[in-house]
Formats: structure tokens, C-alpha cells, sequence
């Protein structure tokens, strides 16, 4: 489990691309020494599983069907990632609940700052949009953020500078894509109403329910 709370941005050291997976060594500098065989690391929003060590850099074979799920399929040598080890049960609770299982990918649209802030704007899905709401969290690229707003097929979301200078984000560029992961509290709330339905869909009273939930998370009597 992770927070969404990016520990450092690491230079990616190797890609090797085999026929059925991909291995990809990251530099994780001083943090290397915090990681052992079989520990779970959040890169780029991905969950990967610590396999080899050399000095600071750490090793890690990747599954084809994740690859091509997400941004990691386009890794290259020279690339920054953001980085987050899984969470100790000692650890505080920064962000959100990230479980590391990437829902698809979002296109930059466009990013500008304004008043101290940087608006990005993304592209997402039908299916990654239904499972969101406005000020409600996601996870970009492994960072836990606030959906400043929403619509069809956009999102929105604010970067304060603190964010910027400590993630990948301030790399990135229109037309660039990113990992999105829903918020797991919204989307076991999705299941549930569906289930109640029994037609996979959330029916009339369980659409009141879900307006209500959003009233909530908005702050909203």
C-alpha cells in the first residue's frame, strides 16, 4: 500500500526489453539501501517488485500486459520517475490510498500557472472520468492530488509549487501521458451501488445515494 506522497525523483538507468516482459533498473541513490529482495516500490504510479540490486540501483521485471497498460512501456534511459516505497505501519498517512494498480492513462492538454499555481488539464477515458469527482483524489504518476475539476472528458487538476519542484510533473508537456489511478474508496462505493442493482449499474435510489456521497466528499450539507 501507498500514499501518494512522492519520496524522490530517480534517473532510470537501464530498459531492457525481452519478448514477454521488461526489465527496467532504476538509481535509487541513498534510498537503495531502504529496499530489499521482493519489496514493493511505486514507480511512476506502477507497483513493482524489487528483484535485483547493483550498488544504488535497483532492478525490476515488469510483466508485458502491465507495460503496455501503462507509461512504463515508453521508460528510457535518462528518464526521471517519481519513486515511493510501500508504507511502513509506523508511517504517517499523507495522501490517499494508492494500491499501486494503474486504471489506464490520461494526455497532457495543457498546463499554465497562475497565482501561485499551476492548473494542468488531462485527458482521460470515459470509464477513469465516471469513477472520479470534484475535489475528490487521484493519483497522477503515483502523486496523490485534489481534482480541482471535472468534466466529460477532462480533469483538472492544482499543482502547488512544493509539488512541482519535488515530481516529474514539471517535465512534462502537452501530449505527454501519464498513469491514473482512481480513488479505491470511489471505487468500491461504484461496485457496491452496482451490486445493489443487481444490473451492474447503480439504479435510481442508488444514483440519489452516489449524489449524496458527493454532496459529502465536497464538503456540502
Amino acid at each position: 500500500m501507498f500514499t501518494g506522497i512522492v519520496k524522490q525523483i530517480s534517473e532510470v538507468a537501464m530498459v531492457q526489453r525481452r519478448a514477454e516482459s521488461l526489465r527496467i533498473g532504476i538509481r535509487l541513490d541513498a534510498l537503495a539501501a531502504e529496499v530489499e529482495p521482493g519489496d514493493s516500490v511505486l514507480i511512476d504510479g506502477v507497483c513493482l517488485t524489487a528483484t535485483g540490486f547493483s550498488d544504488d540501483v535497483v532492478f525490476f521485471d515488469i510483466a508485458t500486459e502491465t507495460a503496455g497498460l501503462t507509461t512504463l512501456k515508453d521508460l528510457s534511459v535518462g528518464r526521471y520517475v517519481n519513486v515511493e516505497p510501500a508504507m511502513r505501519s509506523s508511517d504517517r498517512f499523507g495522501g490517499h490510498f494508492v494500491s499501486g494498480h494503474v486504471d489506464g492513462t490520461g494526455e497532457v492538454v495543457s498546463a499554465g500557472e497562475t497565482s501561485g499555481e499551476v492548473r494542468m488539464r488531462l485527458r482521460a477515458g470515459p470509464g477513469l472520468i465516471a469513477q472520479m469527482i470534484p475535489k475528490g483524489s487521484v493519483a497522477v504518476n503515483g502523486i496523490s492530488l485534489t481534482i480541482a475539476d471535472l468534466g466529460d472528458e477532462v480533469l483538472e487538476i492544482s499543482l502547488i509549487p512544493h509539488t512541482m519542484r519535488s515530481t516529474t510533473l514539471k517535465f512534462l508537456s502537452p501530449g505527454d501521458m501519464v498513469n491514473i489511478e482512481c480513488d479505491m474508496i470511489g471505487k468500491w462505493v461504484i461496485k457496491l451501488m452496482g451490486a445493489r442493482s443487481g444490473e451492474g449499474r447503480p439504479d435510481d435510489r442508488d444514483d440519489a445515494i452516489m449524489e449524496k456521497l458527493e454532496r459529502m466528499f465536497q464538503g456540502e450539507p
